[in-house]
């Protein structure tokens, strides 16, 4: 565990739990164990810190770092935050603009939230996101070519980029697995980001939808550097990483919301 205590038998448990089931939630595992919230808070932030799950409101789901965790459990994490920050990047996008929507449950909540808006051009890899949007007649929908990826509705690999690349568009909203201290944006699927590269490669403008937890995530694969980014919209920037934005000139928005960790 790296420096960090010991796991007892009862977060052995937990984690043993978690793995087992995709989440957790802390009124549950207190009357599994007959402890208070507070030391079931306790174990969860200890196994976080250890990787071996992530923290959401009220619970946990199970965490890795090279392998992203399952669409039904990456929706529940951060899932009203999500919605808040969804709700904010919509506001940078005008009427009568075209815009790529990549994959990831934010970027979902993004398209929720213009659904009802008039003369958008969208060209997304999210059958989440074209679901969302079509039946909208004032918003033209394009989806990008290739294998539908079953565990999320993700449109991935060479086929998808090179339809990505016949577009010049004014605005990129693209969500992330994870962000590195560095500033390095990254993610688990080599051929999602092959598609996440060409959409930053060919907007004007670039917009990061991102929740909190993902500042305490890893992930193996490379999509881009901070310094491509124009703006993060979030609910919380962590302390440590206000400098590196401020410093590379990009615009913040945070939103607010249920703090993760707590």
């Amino acid at each position: 565990m790296d420096n960090l205590r010991p796991v007892s038998r009862r977060q052995q448990e937990i984690a043993a739990l978690v793995r087992e089931t995709g989440r957790v939630a802390v009124e549950d595992l207190v009357a599994r164990f007959g402890v208070t919230p507070q030391t079931i808070r306790r174990d969860l932030n200890d196994l976080s810190e250890a990787r071996l799950l992530m923290r959401t409101h009220g619970g946990a789901v199970v965490a890795s770092g090279v392998e992203n965790l399952a669409y039904e459990a990456r929706k529940l994490v951060a899932q009203s935050n999500k919605r808040r920050i969804g709700e904010a990047a919509a506001g940078l996008i005008p009427d009568h603009s075209s815009l790529f929507i990549n994959l990831g449950t934010t970027t979902e909540e993004v398209a929720q939230a213009i659904a009802g808006r008039t003369g958008l051009l969208v060209i997304t890899n999210n059958i989440n996101v074209a679901n969302a949007l079509y039946r909208n007649s004032e918003i033209n929908v394009i989806i990008a070519g290739g294998a539908i990826r079953a565990s999320d509705g993700g449109v991935v690999g060479q086929m998808a980029a090179e339809v990505i690349r016949q577009f010049k568009v004014d605005l990129a909203v693209i969500g992330t697995s994870a962000i590195d201290e560095d500033g390095t944006l990254l993610d688990y699927d080599v051929r999602e980001v092959q598609v996440s590269r060409a959409i930053i490669e060919n907007a004007r403008r670039v917009v990061l939808v991102t929740d909190q937890t993902k500042f305490n995530r890893r992930a193996p694969v490379r999509i881009a550097r901070l310094d491509e980014i124009h703006v993060l919209v979030t609910d919380r920037l962590p302390a440590r990483m206000a400098e590196l934005f401020q410093r590379l000139g990009i615009q913040v928005i945070e939103t607010g919301g249920e703090l993760e960790e707590e």
